[in-house]
């Protein structure tokens, strides 16, 4: 089935149920196909050890040594009570 952009858009719930239950909607822009609708793959629960093996294939990531992460060396120092935040110093100035 075929429909144009404005009645996928004012047919939505309606086109998404006939996907769902088997139907491939092409949607079209002027006169041109632009996506293709159909019914969903069902998703299998990820198994834990490959998901652990391609986590690990992967050239950016690094296993930990073990050791904890470190604070930064010069913590963010909190605002002195009474002092206003800066996200109410910026709400202010936007009024």
């Amino acid at each position: 089935m075929q429909v144009a952009v404005r009645e996928f858009k004012n047919r939505l719930s309606e086109l998404l149920r006939r996907a769902e239950a088997g139907e491939e909607i092409v949607v079209t822009s002027h006169g041109r196909p632009v996506a293709r609708l159909g019914p969903a793959a069902p998703c299998a629960p990820a198994d834990p050890v490959e998901s652990l093996r391609r986590l690990r294939s992967q050239p950016w990531l690094r296993p930990s040594d073990g050791q904890p992460i470190l604070a930064a060396a010069q913590p963010i120092p909190s605002v002195p009570e009474g002092e206003p935040l800066l996200s109410d110093l910026m709400l202010a100035d936007r009024e």
